[in-house]
């Protein structure tokens, strides 16, 4: 089940590794700060892509194979970045890192449901949570450090990420296969993507729905825009300063999901909450599974997009507002359909156990 683990959070370093270099990258290449949001969104694109079309791929070919898939575009998209000698090829690299992200993270996070020693679905996706935001809080901190304080700014991250990559894969070829049938040839697999609500959930579907895309899309934020943030409006310019401020929202992240597994749904949606609209404040200063997956990586990428075209007719300052604003508007709503439709603690939740 650790290697799953290790597997997911490897996935999620290469997210976020290339978050500390994008003001290299626009001084290099001279692209704009809504260029920005565009190659970030490629990474979304890629997300989508592998939840539509390969979201029930490793249910068909098996973990293993699936999960070495994704690490073989990983690798592909790490070259990209190394070879980058343009704008397009940043873009290309995000999509099939994007691609890699979304096909791997399926696989492993059901292998390591499927692994977890006491079958424990509660626990594995605590786990596999808290390995994915570990990956995304390592790849911004390797990225910034090894580019303010190491050779080779543009190029080193990426030569050490790529040793790790060959390692994971190795520890994944040695995990025991949990998918008893799989298909044989490419006729019987069937790509045919499967995303609904049951409608007698729908209600309490509204608040993890809302949280979420409040949450992914500050998420999205921290990982496209904040070193332009830091770099243009508050003149932050080290880089191992830019990576540790994103690593510390998904460090933060994983912490809490390692911890707070066991907290009922009530709870978990106002304290959520209560501390999303202090964040904002402060920020202001300075099928089922599939539904849920499709509002977070939609999240990821529009209210980007949206920051980056509002920022080309107002300031950016105003843009991070109005960002702000419409997380704290959506954070309220999560909050208080949660509180009317999510089970009180000690009640039945066999029917919504897919929410947790």
């Amino acid at each position: 089940m650790w290697v799953g683990v290790a597997g997911i959070a490897s996935l999620y370093i290469g997210s976020t590794l290339p978050t500390p270099l994008y003001p290299l990258y626009r001084h290099q290449f001279g692209f704009s700060e809504f260029m920005v949001t565009a190659i970030y969104a490629s990474y979304v694109i890629g997300n989508l892509a592998a939840l539509f079309a390969l979201g029930r791929l490793s249910d068909q070919l098996g973990r293993r194979p699936t999960s070495l898939i994704a690490f073989a575009i990983l690798f592909a998209s790490v070259l990209c970045f190394l070879a980058a000698t343009s704008t397009a090829w940043l873009f290309v690299a995000r999509a099939l890192n994007g691609l890699a992200a979304g096909l791997g993270a399926g696989a492993l996070t059901a292998w390591i449901a499927e692994l977890e020693p006491g079958h424990d679905k509660a626990r594995a996706a605590m786990v596999a949570s808290a390995g994915n935001l570990a990956g995304l809080c390592l790849g911004a901190v390797i990225a910034g450090a090894l580019a303010q304080y190491g050779p080779w700014p543009l190029r080193t991250s990426y030569v050490v990420y790529l040793a790790m990559l060959l390692i994971i894969a190795v520890l994944t070829l040695a995990m025991p296969e949990s998918v008893e049938h799989t298909v044989r040839n490419a006729n019987q697999l069937s790509l045919r993507p499967r995303i609904g609500v049951p409608r007698n959930i729908r209600f309490a579907f509204i608040a993890p729905a809302a949280m979420a895309f409040a949450t992914f899309a500050l998420g999205g934020f921290y990982a496209a825009l904040t070193p332009g943030l830091l770099s243009q409006t508050l003149q932050q310019h080290n880089l191992a300063v830019v990576g540790a401020l994103v690593a510390l929202f998904f460090g933060t992240g994983a912490l809490v999901a390692a911890n707070t597994g066991q907290l009922s749904p009530r709870p978990a949606i106002l304290i959520s909450t209560v501390m999303l609209l202090v964040g904002l404040a402060l920020f202001r200063r300075a099928e089922l599974v599939s539904s849920y997956l499709l509002v977070c990586y939609t999240a990821n990428s529009l209210p980007v997009i949206g920051v980056g075209l509002l920022s080309l007719a107002v300031s950016a300052l105003s843009a991070h507002l109005a960002f702000a604003l419409l997380l704290a508007a959506l954070s309220v709503v999560a909050c208080a359909t949660g509180w009317r439709f999510l089970p009180h603690p000690g009640s039945e939740r066999a029917d919504n156990s897919g929410l947790r």
